[in-house]
């Protein structure tokens, strides 16, 4: 792995589990539920400046990635309650470049944070209710195929953390 590549994945590229339990989701929910107080302590003190340093030569802002977890996040608890209501929907893909570089992604963070948190209390709360079968429903993305609830959970654990790790990791090298 090269330094780009160190920079990009702190923690690694997501790697799907071959099979998950209802153990692995309680964990993947607990760092859903975490995920807007530990951004919220990522960003917590930083200043403007600090706020528009991009967490890699070439990569977002830390306000970009502020933003754009609530974009994600937003756009991911759509797609699990379509899956929810509909036989397999296919979901609207987004260019999540073209959003971050929209004039709302260089409004304070603390606006995506306040929807953040929001967000999160309730997409717990729809994941805390959900069974086994509803974690096996699927919906269709049209770029990368069918995807289970189960996994695209996993995958949200990762993202949360992956981004997290963007602005913590920039935070260490940057001494702040």
């Amino acid at each position: 792995m090269t330094l780009v590549d160190d920079l990009r994945y702190p923690i690694g590229q997501f790697k799907p589990a071959l099979t998950t339990t209802s153990d692995h989701r309680a964990e993947h929910i607990e760092v859903l539920r975490e995920l807007p107080g530990s951004l919220s302590d990522a960003v917590g003190d930083l200043e403007d400046t600090q706020l528009d340093t991009p967490y890699r030569e070439g990569g977002w802002s830390v306000r970009q990635v502020v933003h754009h977890v609530a974009d994600s996040h937003l756009n991911c608890y759509v797609r699990f309650k379509l899956a929810l209501t509909e036989e397999e929907p296919i979901i609207k893909p987004y260019d999540q470049g073209a959003w971050a570089a929209l004039p709302d992604s260089r409004m304070p963070v603390d606006i995506s944070l306040t929807l953040t948190w929001a967000l999160h209390e309730r997409w717990v709360a729809l994941l805390e209710s959900m069974t086994e079968r509803d974690f096996q429903k699927k919906f269709v993305h049209p770029e990368r195929g069918v995807q289970d609830l189960a996994t695209t959970l996993a995958l949200y654990d990762w993202h949360s953390r992956h981004h997290t790790a963007h602005i913590t990791s920039l935070r260490a090298r940057m001494g702040w």
